[in-house]
């Protein structure tokens, strides 16, 4: 994930609804388009961009860990995405492994050397930290994926988020037990037309440019990108690789309206 995250409304949105569950113990359902910022987001939450190589490739520590296990105790979440063919089975030992290295890890951060918990047979005391599970791609569970996660959110008490494309709500709401204890829903929404200009401010100074919207050629190719990407997060961030790459292979110091149609052409894209 790019270092260069650009904190939106829509992020902002989405942490005060994480929060909400996270601390109210409850389920929340988050949908959107394809490509707004909903995994961006929610790696963000958990910082699972910082976290994923550790937790998956799991071995001998290192002093550089310490900033992990820090960041996870602050989130106190655990990120998965099921695959296509995750069974029932799978998801519940690819959460249980999740759940238990991100508790070692956060153990790490909050106890003190010397003084470890231990339980009466002298082993270290066993505690769960994880105070939420963030399932993304939701669409891909079984109803039997479902059920196994409403009886763990019964059971363990720890809160749920479940993302996925708009019509998740109406698709979960076909398993009455599973969508009454359903707290929250979040609808993540495409960039609005201020937030894409502070976007495509960032952007432009990346590149070291300043955008003036009150200059006919800035405001065409805001136009423009305003047009191709429709306020799609994932879009903008493929478009302007290729904006730097026009510009480079041209000699051209000025994003115009022809540079940006010349990027687009480079890209697929579909309906968002």
């Amino acid at each position: 994930m790019s270092d260069r995250f650009i904190v939106t409304k829509e992020h902002r949105r989405f942490i005060e609804f994480a929060d909400a569950v996270r601390h109210g113990h409850t389920i929340g359902l988050c949908f959107g388009a394809a490509g707004v910022g909903k995994t961006v987001s929610a790696s963000r939450y958990a910082h699972w961009d910082k976290a994923r190589d550790l937790l998956t490739n799991w071995g001998p520590r290192a002093d550089s860990d310490a900033k992990i296990y820090s960041a996870l105790a602050k989130s106190r979440t655990v990120l998965y995405t099921p695959g296509v063919l995750t069974t029932p089975r799978l998801l519940r030992s690819d959460l249980d492994q999740a759940v238990a290295r991100t508790n070692i890890c956060i153990a790490q951060h909050l106890e003190i050397p010397g003084n470890i918990p231990l339980d009466r047979w002298g082993s270290r005391r066993t505690q769960n930290y994880v105070q939420l599970i963030i399932i993304d791609e939701s669409e891909r569970l079984s109803a039997t994926g479902l059920e196994l996660l409403r009886d763990r959110y019964d059971r363990d008490n720890i809160a749920l988020i479940f993302i996925g494309m708009p019509g998740l709500e109406k698709q979960f709401s076909h398993y009455p037990q599973f969508y009454s204890r359903v707290g929250f829903a979040h609808h993540y929404r495409p960039l609005g037309d201020d937030e894409l200009l502070f976007v495509l401010q960032r952007h432009w100074h990346s590149l070291g440019k300043t955008l003036d919207p009150d200059d006919f050629t800035d405001a065409q190719a805001i136009a423009a990108i305003t047009r191709v990407t429709r306020g799609n997060f994932r879009l903008l961030e493929r478009l302007f690789p290729q904006i730097e790459r026009v510009l480079k292979i041209n000699e051209l110091h000025t994003i115009t309206n022809d540079v940006i149609e010349a990027a687009q052409s480079t890209l697929v894209i579909g309906v968002t």
